[in-house]
């Protein structure tokens, strides 16, 4: 769970850096790439960027909802970038107590506290993220390290991937 404000803007920031480096290893061509049963590397870094707008929208932050399909990497890169930085200026702009994290908001039908949306929102784009490193491996597309170093990034460095 989010704790404090803080907490969440300085966990966004690594996160957001990381789903970016996702986005930017993909290429135009791969946006249409799938496995069977997932949708598109395409269709899900569109997504990613659209919860940027609807989870704050939900929560009450002043953010319209924005549903528009991006269809090149330079527009997703763009499109996330903003959106990301959107969400944490409207955060800075509206909330100034951590109290506010212990409210609830009516979220798909639930009631959930807007401390745990703040973290299912996180754990949302790292859940996608997962989902998109896999095709992109499967696509032929170099996977960026997150938590740790890829497979290339190993190789890059004229070192064995860890078994």
């Amino acid at each position: 769970m989010v704790r404090t404000i803080n907490d969440f803007i300085e966990r966004w920031k690594e996160e957001s850096d990381n789903t970016l480096k996702v986005i930017n290893n993909l290429t135009d061509e791969s946006l249409s790439k799938s496995v069977p049963g997932t949708r598109t590397l395409g269709r899900l870094a569109n997504h990613l960027v659209e919860t940027l707008s609807e989870f704050p929208h939900k929560l009450g932050l002043p953010i319209e909802e924005e549903f528009i399909t991006h269809k090149s990497v330079a527009e997703l890169t763009l499109a996330y970038q903003i959106a990301s930085d959107r969400l944490l200026q409207a955060i800075a702009d509206t909330w100034q107590d951590d109290a506010i994290l212990k409210e609830e908001k009516n979220m798909y039908g639930e009631p959930w506290k807007i401390g745990v949306a703040l973290y299912y929102l996180i754990a949302h784009q790292t859940h996608h993220r997962g989902q998109m490193t896999t095709i992109m491996r499967s696509a032929g597309l170099g996977v960026p390290g997150i938590y740790g170093p890829s497979v290339e990034e190993w190789k890059a460095m004229n070192m064995a991937p860890l078994e």
